[in-house]
């Protein structure tokens, strides 16, 4: 094991400063490395200042702790540690222990901006596409003539639909059909309610919202909406909601009554997203603009709705548009609409790639993390004939990585953000607009493994209605198939889901700790995640393979397994052990204090 330092609540002594605090900052020096001297260096008002630490305490497993004391004087502070030791003197930023100077890029962030409301890190978020999860038993009885001019029906039962016209075919899910179904959700321990947008449109995803004032009918409505905030909230449960930022539909009053929103041409035409017509683009130059989605996402916040926070699409182009750059000014506008609506409300933004620009500026709490997250873990985990040529919008087919790789992959993009950023964003398999998990990875214990890192990696895990019974789809509408209510499903990936769900609602390590890297190679991924009052040891493999012998472990430690039915493992005085070369598998021990 290194040097360390992380977000964590064992390493920063708050997770939440105001400015004037001084914050105490730890460093983490393992048995076996002898570290004469540490300085922190931290940035103020854009100034680099050193101050030396000193030893804190050297626990039982005969790490020392090295301590530093950093006043918060500006809303982001910027630091890293200088580590001398036997091998010299070394940078500790967040890309790790370097021997040569690297940029500030990957420095640690201490965040005095507002926090993400406390509820969000024990949150696990189901995410519905109301559509396709359930009919109620009163839509079950509508007829084809219910349904709009632009769109044509199909039977739940039948495979999703595909083509041009896919996005015209409604299977006739509704918010009722939600709350007949909220047993399914509870048995498989989620707790956050995620919804695509409720708002009408003339598509079944209803992107192309044509207005923010109600309800869809088709989904039964503003009152189905209340009801089922009620039903959600009598569970002691969270529900978002999904707001479009950057564009409107077409049919959207707005378009044709509020030219100064839009960006059209002199020639004639207007701006639109990804070269579509029925998506025109907003123009967050207009003040007026500005004030109507104020109303807009403080509106169902409030009574008689009560959602509890927005996921907000296509953060990364909202405001954006040639010469304008208005993103940050939006997302500062709608955290503070959030919170003065609901101090305790989640602002989570869609962003497909490096986010680490749009965060940590009092604005967007976390990200839809598919770079950091979801594509390191279809590159180590894809079935070796991937049916499919699509790495989640990069035009070549899903890369076969190793675990080394992977690891690098989410280190890098953990690195160019906040602990609380990145701990606050939502870790995911895939989504509405991706592949199936099960089709990439192609067998149920590869899936596990998948679903094994989504539970106890940091970050706030996501499920796309449908991966815990093992649905498929190696395109986004071929993935939007119905829920498989009274059809053929896989029980023993729920019940893997539901396990692997309880395992981190019940860890405090999982849901705030801290992570150290144990061992990347090859086929195996080994992993600490430890609070100040438990640790645990994490194993995934995507193969079987020979023993794995690790060290760098606490040292002289009983192992109890938790997850995966593994013997129990010792560590000895040297922090070694050896766990069997058994695979596909993932695990999880607790160390026994």
């Amino acid at each position: 094991m290194r040097v360390h330092h992380d977000g964590s609540e064992l390493y920063v002594s708050s997770q939440s400063p105001a400015l004037g605090e001084t914050v105490s900052l730890f460093v983490r020096v393992p048995a076996g490395v002898r570290a004469s001297r540490i300085h922190l260096r931290r940035l103020s008002d854009g100034e680099p200042v050193f101050t030396s630490a000193v030893v804190d305490r050297t626990d039982r497993h005969g790490d020392v702790w090295w301590r530093a004391e950093m006043p918060v004087r500006n809303p982001v502070t910027p630091y890293r540690f200088l580590v001398r030791t036997a091998l010299g003197v070394r940078w500790l930023t967040g890309a790790g222990l370097t021997h040569y100077d690297v940029p500030d890029a990957t420095d640690f962030r201490l965040i005095a901006h507002p926090p993400p409301p406390a509820w969000a890190s024990d949150a696990v978020v189901y995410q519905i596409f109301p559509d396709r999860f359930a009919q109620s038993s009163t839509r079950a009885m509508a007829s084809e003539k219910d349904l709009p001019d632009w769109a044509t029906g199909s039977a739940w039962a039948m495979p999703s639909a595909r083509g041009p016209n896919a996005t015209k075919v409604l299977y006739g899910g509704d918010l009722d059909g939600i709350i007949e179904r909220l047993d399914h959700i509870a048995a498989l321990g989620a707790n956050t309610l995620y919804l695509t947008p409720f708002f009408p449109g003339r598509s079944n995803h209803r992107y192309d919202a044509a207005s923010f004032d109600h309800v869809d009918p088709l989904l039964g409505g503003d009152e189905a909406l209340i009801r089922l905030s009620r039903a959600v909230h009598d569970r002691g449960w969270r529900l978002l909601g999904d707001l479009t930022t950057n564009h409107t539909g077409a049919a959207h009053p707005w378009f044709t009554e509020e030219r100064g929103f839009y960006y059209f041409k002199a020639g004639g035409g207007y701006e639109c997203w990804m070269g579509h017509p029925s998506l025109p683009k907003l123009n967050w130059g207009s003040v007026e603009l500005r004030r109507r989605f104020r109303a807009v996402t403080q509106r169902w916040l409030a009574e008689p709705y009560r959602l509890d926070g927005w996921r907000i699409d296509v953060a990364n182009m909202t405001g954006r548009r040639g010469a304008d750059d208005w993103t940050h000014e939006v997302a500062t506008l709608l955290r503070r609409a959030v919170h003065e609506a609901r101090p305790d409300g989640l602002l989570i933004a869609e962003h497909a790639h490096d986010a680490a620009p749009d965060l940590d500026r009092d604005g967007w709490h976390g990200t839809m993390n598919y770079a950091g997250f979801t594509r390191p873990v279809w590159s180590w985990l894809r079935a070796d004939d991937l049916p499919f040529d699509d790495f989640l919008g990069v035009p070549v087919e899903v890369p076969h990585r190793d675990a080394g790789a992977t690891v690098a992959a989410m280190s890098a993009f953990a690195a160019q953000t906040s602990w609380r950023s990145w701990t606050t964003s939502w870790q995911m398999l895939g989504s509405h607009d991706t592949a199936r998990i099960r089709t990439v990875v192609g067998d149920a214990a590869r899936h596990e493994v998948a679903a094994g890192l989504l539970m106890t990696l940091p970050g706030t895990p996501m499920i796309f209605a449908g991966d815990e019974v093992g649905l498929t789809g190696a395109t986004n509408e071929s993935a939007r198939q119905p829920m498989p209510w009274g059809r053929p499903r896989d029980d023993a990936t729920f019940e893997r889901y539901r396990a692997l769900i309880a395992l981190r609602q019940g860890s405090e390590a999982l849901r705030k700790g801290g992570l150290r890297w144990v061992y990347a190679t090859g086929d195996s991924l080994v992993f600490l995640r430890e609070s100040a009052g438990q640790t645990l040891l994490v194993l995934a493999r995507r193969r079987a393979g020979e023993p794995l012998r690790l060290s760098g472990l606490p040292a002289d430690t009983n192992w109890t397994n938790l997850y995966g039915g593994a013997k129990p493992l010792y560590t000895e005085r040297d922090g070694s052990t050896t766990i069997d070369g058994y695979g596909p598998a993932f695990q999880a021990w607790v160390a026994d204090n």
